[in-house]
């Protein structure tokens, strides 16, 4: 009966610290925020739907080419990495997928003004190196969207995904990535490699975090990225699969490793009252 009593007495205290004091806890370091939007809502939607993909086209080919990258259309930017890092102060993103994994209203709101998008007016006053097209139509920033949106990739490996968001930024060393450079002067702070950023965040924090950086942290030097909600889950599964490879594995093992310690609780309890029988 004592047995039974101790075991209760445990029983307790591991819930009251379980269901009580771990969310408390939990609570303080990572106060309650609002959940993700990936519509971007914050942000004015064009007052067109459509976008004339030929001349969406040739708007890219006149404002866009002469710093970005389309590879898929076999158009390479002009500028050498170090070239680029050194008049912009920072590598500016390839666009062969920008229409598969940033969200249409964002990618938008990039074109009108990417300081107000990223939310990085805090950093950039009329400086940001991706000048303004908000002398635009909404018609023509719809048809250079609609383009963008025509030349993507169908799908992305999560590697692939993690590169075109992330990769000009973070290093990734436990899978041999190495970002392009330049982003310190860029963005003025450090950059951390996300190896292992996976076991020292929890999803939801990753997820509002890489959402809207300013919402966790006021002030971050991050840009809001922009991605659809099937990209951003891209981008973790891939963090996932560099920094905890063995999750699955682990919490097998956990399960097993439960009823193991379950079935030998089971075996000296029986055991020991044969043995305290045997000696009344």
């Amino acid at each position: 009966m004592k047995e039974f009593l101790a075991l209760i007495i445990v029983a307790v205290i591991t819930g009251i610290i379980y269901w009580g004091v771990e969310p408390f806890a939990h609570g303080q370091m990572y106060p309650e925020v609002a959940p993700a939007d990936y519509t971007f809502s914050d942000l004015k939607p064009l007052e067109v739907s459509e976008g004339n993909i030929a001349n969406g086209k040739e708007l890219v080919s006149t404002n866009c080419t002469a710093c970005h990258s389309i590879k898929s259309e076999g158009l390479e930017s002009p500028f050498s990495p170090e070239d680029a890092v050194a008049a912009y102060g920072v590598l500016p993103p390839d666009l062969s997928s920008a229409g598969l994994i940033y969200e249409k209203n964002f990618l938008s709101n990039v074109i009108k003004d990417a300081a107000v998008a990223t939310k990085q007016t805090h950093k950039y006053d009329g400086t940001h190196p991706m000048p303004a097209y908000n002398w635009m139509s909404d018609q023509e920033i719809a048809d250079m969207v609609a383009y963008l949106q025509s030349i993507a990739p169908k799908e992305l490996t999560n590697k692939e995904v993690f590169i075109d968001a992330c990769g000009r930024c973070h290093n990734v060393r436990y899978d041999k990535w190495q970002a392009d450079g330049g982003v310190t002067t860029y963005l003025g702070a450090k950059v951390p490699d996300l190896s292992m950023m996976i076991r020292s965040r929890n999803m939801e924090y990753l997820h509002n975090f890489i959402n809207d950086p300013q919402k966790i942290l006021p002030g971050t030097a991050m840009p809001r990225v922009g991605l659809t909600q099937n990209a951003e889950n891209q981008v973790i599964a891939y963090m996932e699969s560099v920094g905890d490879s063995k999750k699955a594995e682990r919490e097998s093992l956990g399960y097993k490793l439960v009823i193991f310690m379950v079935f030998m609780g089971i075996i000296a309890y029986l055991w020991k009252r044969k043995i305290w029988k045997d000696v009344h």
